[in-house]
């Protein structure tokens, strides 16, 4: 079941170094913001479909949070405390056409591209998070959250200088490196440390 219902799920490009070696980028000064349809939300045990459109489809491990408390321009301290809990996420990108248009609003917005879950949950310090992507029971990331470029509260810090952030809101917070293609019949798993495993089987939308 479907533990979010987000009125905006906002998403970070390039927060961790090794992720934007491989793809030949350089770490941006700013945080870099793009936005997903709620359209795009599945829960555990979902399908992730595999649009006939795109050649490569990756998946993306990563840390969400979801907004406990109504901010706009809040400092780092009060960002912090805004924070409600702390979910799966799973970035489903279509890499192919994400470097065809340039910017990310296709590539990332197919529906069943933003799996979450399997919980949210509060109380937790984003200092001692872990985060752990495998395909078909194989690691392929493994990242802290220290490990971010931008850390959680400058995240959302940031976004809330940009829109008001409310009560519900889903952030997806960056990938490490290991992205890597998926196939029909592939089962992608995110771990994150007192969260749980969000697990999603894939399958092509014409197999």
């Amino acid at each position: 079941m479907m533990p979010l219902r987000p009125a905006k799920i906002m998403g970070i490009g390039r927060n961790y170094v090794a992720h934007a070696r491989e793809l030949g980028n350089e770490m941006p000064q700013v945080p870099i913001v793009f936005f997903k349809p709620t359209t795009a939300l599945i829960g555990p045990g979902d399908a992730i479909v595999l649009p006939s459109v795109s050649q490569r489809v990756e998946f993306e491990a990563e840390i969400g949070l979801v907004i406990g408390r109504r901010i706009r321009h809040a400092d780092a301290d009060a960002a912090e405390r805004a924070i409600g809990g702390f979910t799966c996420v799973n970035d489903v990108t279509c890499r192919d056409l994400q470097k065809v248009d340039g910017q990310w609003g296709r590539a990332k917005g197919f529906d069943t591209f933003c799996p979450a879950g399997p919980r949210v949950v509060s109380g937790l310090d984003w200092r001692k998070l872990e985060l752990i992507g495998r395909v078909n029971g194989a690691e392929r990331q493994r990242a802290k959250a220290t490990d971010m470029h931008f850390s959680i509260p400058e995240l959302v810090s940031f976004l809330s200088g940009v829109m008001t952030l409310e009560p519900g809101d889903l952030i997806a917070t960056g990938t490490p490196a290991g992205t890597a293609q998926l196939h029909h019949g592939d089962v992608v798993e995110v771990e994150i440390t007192g969260v749980g495993v969000l697990s999603n089987p894939v399958r092509a939308e014409h197999p």
